[in-house]
């Protein structure tokens, strides 16, 4: 049986109320954070991995994965409406779909906040380590005299040993989650605005100098393949990062004011104003100084992130090779100064990124211990900060050390995987209640529910088989220890378990 012991929604809400988090967020806090969660090291260094996989056709895969996205957030805000607590995907299968499809979408979505943090440390670490080797910091010092030494500045399995800045990174913005939501929240709209004045800079400057001829051959990967990972729909599952994170939106339900009318207008506002500044940032970049991949000797785009591309690219000034592309472009395009400052845009803005991908991680396991899938420890509140500190803490030293040791392009690839199921299983569950509870208020429903939801499924399946093959074999290995642990513990003693079955 997978659609058994399904916790009703009515009861879902008063767990909720036995055991909540404060509401303090409004709607353009919301908007906030879901522009926070979203842009950040998507579009800042994916754009590089995009470039590598697609050519000039990541426009392309710019575009398909906005259209998945869009289609899932219509699905979420129907649920995130009907259902305003903490757990997003996890919470609306629990109450749709039963306990065990919730478990599962819910350690998904581990591996797509916890992994996905990751990959931002490690995009903060690109422009911090770009900027120390080549700002003179206002001629204090010589420009590269504060660098890192190259074994600190990539992982071990990134070509380096110890990824040192990402690694501070993540602990610091564990730290800052510790102290409390409403003061992460201020500090995020800050980054925000940061961020939006940054890619306006870049789009003013990239955009005029745009050359057609950079855009032959459009795609020198062709369209892919599913077991290679490359092309536009390779890109489009990698780019696909940039992104998620409006979700996280969904998991800050329960801490949200009138969350019926506030979190549809933070999930779909945050999606439409990042989509925009993605399509103009891509095609700046690509259109003005050439966004070509690597060649292998087979004529194809090498893969990111392995030991041929980096070879590839050891005396290379390719947009692809970046580690920091946008400061990266703008150097190229003779303005040094404003890529320096970009890069310190970075630095600044992509904490918040990180905030926002640890905080949707600790809302989810914060959500599941709740319910008894999960020792009741992870749930524990702290006094004063009123923050669930102790999943805060252990997320947090997880992430730092991921982004530590590995590259950015397979841990997006990882973190997707894992939110490419999530986003599935709620189209899937819009539909189901839909049938199940027609008559249940909805704040807000998705238009064209029985053609948006399917072709969001549909969407989802596309670009997982798309993901490179490491990151599938670590989506199933991730999965099977999931089961193992559901077996063992969180069918004993979850909630819904009958009396003695533990």
């Amino acid at each position: 049986m997978i659609f058994w012991r399904v916790k009703p929604l009515n009861q879902i809400l008063e767990t909720a109320e036995r055991k909540s988090l404060k509401r303090q967020l409004g709607p353009i806090q919301l908007t906030l954070l879901g522009i926070g969660a979203v842009i950040g090291t998507g579009i800042f260094v994916l754009t590089a991995e995009a470039g590598q996989k697609a050519g000039p056709g990541m426009m392309i895969a710019f575009v398909i994965a906005a259209v998945v996205c869009a289609l899932a957030a219509l699905a979420y805000a129907e649920l995130a409406a009907m259902l305003p607590v903490s757990g997003s995907a996890y919470t609306y299968t629990y109450g749709v779909l039963g306990e065990l499809v919730a478990w599962i979408v819910g350690w998904a979505l581990g591996l797509e906040y916890g992994i996905g943090a990751a990959v931002v440390c490690v995009g903060w670490s690109g422009y911090m380590n770009g900027l120390l080797a080549h700002a003179d910091f206002f001629g204090l010092v010589q420009p590269g005299a504060l660098a890192l030494p190259e074994f600190l500045r990539t992982g071990l399995y990134a070509g380096g040993g110890f990824n040192l800045l990402a690694f501070l990174i993540g602990l610091a913005v564990t730290g800052l989650l510790v102290i409390g939501t409403s003061k992460s929240a201020r500090v995020n709209a800050v980054l925000v605005a940061i961020k939006i004045v940054a890619l306006t800079v870049f789009i003013c400057i990239a955009v005029p100098a745009v050359k057609s001829a950079n855009f032959e051959p459009f795609l020198p990967g062709g369209w892919g393949s599913p077991l290679g990972g490359v092309g536009v729909l390779g890109a489009a599952a990698s780019i696909f990062f940039a992104y998620v994170g409006f979700d996280a939106v969904s998991t800050a339900a329960e801490e949200t004011k009138n969350p019926n009318r506030n979190i549809p207008i933070g999930l779909i506002g945050s999606l439409t104003v990042c989509t925009i500044f993605y399509l103009l940032v891509g095609y700046g970049a690509a259109g003005s100084v050439g966004a070509q991949p690597m060649l292998g000797s087979n004529g194809m785009p090498l893969d990111p992130g392995t030991p041929e591309m980096m070879a590839a690219c050891a005396n290379s000034e390719a947009l692809v090779c970046s580690r920091e592309p946008l400061a990266h472009v703008l150097r190229m395009l003779g303005f040094p100064i404003l890529g320096n400052w970009i890069g310190i845009a970075a630095i600044l803005a992509l904490p918040s990124v990180i905030l926002m991908m640890m905080f949707g991680q600790t809302r989810i396991f914060f959500t599941m211990s709740r319910d008894g899938l999960l020792p009741d420890v992870l749930s524990k509140v702290h006094p004063s900060f009123h923050t669930p500190h102790v999943i805060t803490l252990i997320t947090g030293l997880v992430v730092s050390a991921c982004a530590a040791l590995f590259p950015v392009g397979k841990l997006a690839d990882t973190s997707n995987s894992g939110t490419l199921l999530a986003f599935a299983m709620v189209s899937i569950g819009v539909l189901i209640l839909r049938k199940q509870q027609p008559d249940r208020p909805r704040p807000f429903r998705t238009p064209f529910a029985w053609l948006v939801c399917p072709l969001a499924v549909l969407g989802c399946l596309l670009l997982f088989v798309n993901l490179s093959m490491t990151a599938k074999i670590v989506f199933v290995v991730w999965a099977a220890i999931g089961l193992v642990l559901y077996r063992s513990y969180g069918y004993r003693r979850s909630q819904l378990a009958p009396q003695g079955a533990g």
